[in-house]
């Protein structure tokens, strides 16, 4: 049976947004080459112990699926996305971290990464996804592992991921510091960091 995605989006579509059926791919950069047998994946900074896990440990992780919205910056939405994969919840069950850690960042291949705070890094529906829709996600979509940030704008929600920094203050990541909004709220339309407000 083929779902619909344009029926019941009452207060589903953020200002600013149009719906897609497809999945456009945008990237900066070039799409990284996957080798199973040199991967890796780290989480480190303000951790008592930090970690490195290959592909095989990393998949071995518990396992979940979500369907979730997710809205571009660039004004599409695409409702229903169903993701299977690694929650940031249960990632972080792997270290101990120390009490002044506040802050992530994203690190992906490439040197691009992206910032969040710890809090929306773990909030319940950010996983690290390696299936999309029912399919290994396509390597212009992240293959093998994507971060989904579903509250955020996609920027947030970063491709080829190898590693989570944890972090005492916030650090932008690459577009952050190119003219983005530092959180990117798609229900405040926190596009670009010309319309942030101060922060304590």
């Amino acid at each position: 049976m083929t779902r619909n995605r344009t029926t019941d989006t009452a207060g589903r579509v953020p200002p600013g947004q149009h719906l897609v059926e497809k999945w456009p791919v945008l990237s900066y950069g070039p799409t990284p080459r996957f080798n199973p047998a040199v991967w890796d994946f780290r989480l480190f900074g303000l951790v008592e112990r930090p970690i490195r896990l290959n592909y095989q440990q990393f998949r071995a992780l518990p396992q979940t699926r979500l369907t979730t919205d997710f809205h571009c910056v660039t004004t599409w939405s695409r409702l229903d996305n169903q993701w299977e994969g690694t929650l940031a919840t249960d990632v972080v069950t792997l270290i101990q971290l120390k009490p002044e850690a506040r802050y992530v960042t994203i690190h992906c291949e490439g040197g691009y990464t992206t910032n969040l705070t710890l809090g929306q890094f773990l909030d319940d529906d950010v996983i690290l996804a390696h299936r999309h829709d029912g399919q290994d996600l396509e390597p212009d979509h992240g293959w093998p592992l994507r971060l989904v940030v579903p509250k955020l704008y996609a920027w947030k929600s970063a491709k080829w991921v190898r590693g989570i920094e944890f972090l005492a203050q916030d650090k932008r990541g690459f577009w952050e510091v190119r003219g983005y909004h530092n959180r990117g709220n798609p229900w405040k339309e926190e596009r670009y960091s010309d319309q942030e407000e101060d922060e304590e």
